[in-house]
């Protein structure tokens, strides 16, 4: 229990991130055929997702960067994204072959990330990354809504985010390909 004591507050809002996937996976289930759940799980995802730029601006303006967070802070941001498109597959709103993409992106940059860290070289997200992960907010937002209006848009979004997926990561690779060679 000290553990939790002694992190700073960057670190616990990463941790509640993390223990706020199960809750958002319950709500959205229970949300396909209740009102008050669905809107529950938008509460919870919206929350979740302000946690990661709330953690990121507390540690970089307080400087309370740690090795912890530099760890846990991207895992929690790809597994309350992959939880929630994976939901999405399962309930049937997203095809599952955008997911797969998305998640393979996720892998490849891990593993280039991995090897950088063992050369010693820091990677920091660009701004396509950072715009595929605001397009995939507000195509996970959108499909959470799930209203019959938005079915356009939240289709449009869908691409934006698979584009912008692919996107980063071919940019990614380009500017970071180095890092492979021994």
């Amino acid at each position: 229990m000290s553990f939790f004591k002694n992190l700073n507050t960057p670190n616990k809002l990463t941790i509640l991130r993390i223990l706020l996937v199960p809750v958002f996976i319950v709500f959205l289930f229970i949300g396909q055929n209740n009102f008050l759940f669905k809107i529950l799980a938008l509460l919870v995802f919206c929350i979740a997702s302000a946690t990661d730029a709330l953690d990121g601006y507390i540690a970089r303006s307080r400087n309370l960067i740690t090795n912890f967070g530099k760890f846990m802070d991207p895992l929690a941001d790809k597994l309350l994204v992959c939880s929630a498109l994976i939901c999405f597959v399962q309930i049937g709103s997203i095809p599952a072959w955008v997911v797969i993409i998305i998640i393979a992106r996720e892998f490849i940059i891990s593993g280039f990330r991995l090897i950088a860290s063992d050369k010693g070289v820091v990677i920091a997200a660009n701004k396509w990354g950072k715009a595929k992960t605001v397009s995939q907010m507000i195509t996970i937002i959108l499909l959470i809504i799930d209203i019959p209006q938005l079915k356009t848009v939240t289709g449009i979004m869908i691409v934006v985010m698979t584009v912008l997926t692919v996107v980063s990561l071919i940019e990614y690779i380009a500017k970071n390909i180095d890092v492979l060679k021994d």
